[in-house]
């Protein structure tokens, strides 16, 4: 509670890992038959993974729960020395685990600005070590989808096709970092099948764009699946009763075609907040706003991307007085002259609305205070 005796609404758009289970995830999780998943027995577990309750909310998945991998690509190697090709965003976000954990080399690569690599740059690299007996083994290409450094972009179904030529052209694997790609199948109109066609493996995490408490899937042939279930031993991951875990998950999944295009038409309808504002306090470009994630760039210099998080936080009497109500906005400093909105389930059109009042606000007071400095 502030001085003036009201409690801030609280606007939080720092990330999609922010939300709290709805209702019918807390009564899902309540009413979920359990068993030991280690023994692989939680049929809640068992019914997600095999897309078994879901229908078409998992077609990537056969019936015993595995992604059909590419036919003549060869099985995942063991860990040892080889190299991967990974965007420059998601290997900053991971903080280089596959190196710390597996001891597995990569090679970095620039993206582009809409998430996508250089496919001539990807293949000259790849050239470099490809059946050189001084170079590390050429085994996996990574890709991430929707692209998070890059706005949440989406990977074109185009390019996935292009990439997949070249993977096969040199035998190698590709890997799709799914975090959010009910978000990216979304926006494109298509089924995931249709996206992941493309790749040998993918992850989707239910705790973000989906809105569940905790949880991930990874998918990918027999093989690699009792794989990564023999890898998530070693590292202690024994889930015990996740059914209450899969069960959160799959009502994310069975309401994700409303919750994310509801996402999506808020983060769009933010990002025309600030075009029509025309402030350099914060600009973005409304093209690059495919789903739910919004990078504004902060363009004055004497204005941090920090700093102004920070003031769409505060709430002062005369913001109270302006606009009649208070209101926190919580944002995320990205980069040294932008910052990070995403739009999630526990955002509402309302709230999207008080936080494009809220810029406009704090973006005309850092103006006049500007113009009133000496």
């Amino acid at each position: 509670w502030d001085s003036w005796g009201a409690q801030p609404h609280v606007v939080d758009l720092r990330s999609d890992t922010v939300t709290r289970p709805s209702v019918a995830m807390r009564q899902a999780m309540a009413q979920a038959e359990v068993g030991d998943d280690n023994y692989e027995e939680d049929p809640t577990v068992n019914g997600e993974a095999r897309g078994q309750h879901c229908g078409d909310c998992a077609p990537w998945l056969g019936s015993d729960g595995t992604l059909c991998p590419v036919a003549g690509t060869p099985p995942h190697p063991p860990p040892g020395q080889t190299w991967l090709w990974v965007p420059s965003g998601l290997s900053t976000l991971t903080m280089l685990s596959w190196a710390q954990v597996a001891g597995v080399h990569s090679q970095v690569l620039q993206d582009l600005p809409d998430g996508t690599l250089d496919l001539n740059e990807l293949e000259s690299t790849v050239r470099v070590g490809y059946g050189s007996r001084y170079h590390p083994r050429s085994v996996l290409i990574c890709l991430e989808n929707t692209h998070s450094s890059a706005g949440g972009r989406v990977l074109p179904l185009a390019y996935l096709r292009e990439v997949r030529l070249l993977a096969d052209c040199y035998r190698l694997l590709i890997h799709m970092d799914g975090v959010r790609l009910m978000n990216a199948a979304v926006a494109q109109g298509v089924i995931s099948a249709q996206i992941t066609q493309h790749c040998d493996s993918i992850s989707l995490c239910f705790s973000k764009g989906l809105g569940a408490p905790a949880g991930a899937l990874v998918a990918g042939c027999r093989e690699f699946v009792a794989e990564a279930w023999r890898v998530r031993k070693l590292l202690g991951g024994g889930m015990r009763q996740a059914g209450v875990l899969a069960a959160a998950a799959r009502i994310g999944l069975e309401r994700m075609e409303e919750t994310l295009q509801r996402d999506h038409s808020n983060a769009r309808r933010f990002t025309q907040g600030i075009w029509e504002l025309g402030s350099p306090i914060c600009s973005v470009d409304p093209s690059a706003v495919e789903t739910n994630i919004v990078l504004g760039t902060v363009a004055v210099p004497w204005l941090s991307p920090e700093k102004l998080c920070e003031r769409m936080q505060a709430v002062s009497e005369e913001e109270v007085a302006e606009t009649g109500c208070a209101v926190n906005v919580r944002l995320l400093p990205w980069a040294a002259r932008s910052l990070r909105a995403v739009w999630h389930c526990d955002v509402s059109a309302q709230d999207t609305q008080l936080a494009a009042n809220k810029l406009k606000f704090v973006a005309e007071q850092c103006w006049r205070e500007r113009g009133a400095a000496p």
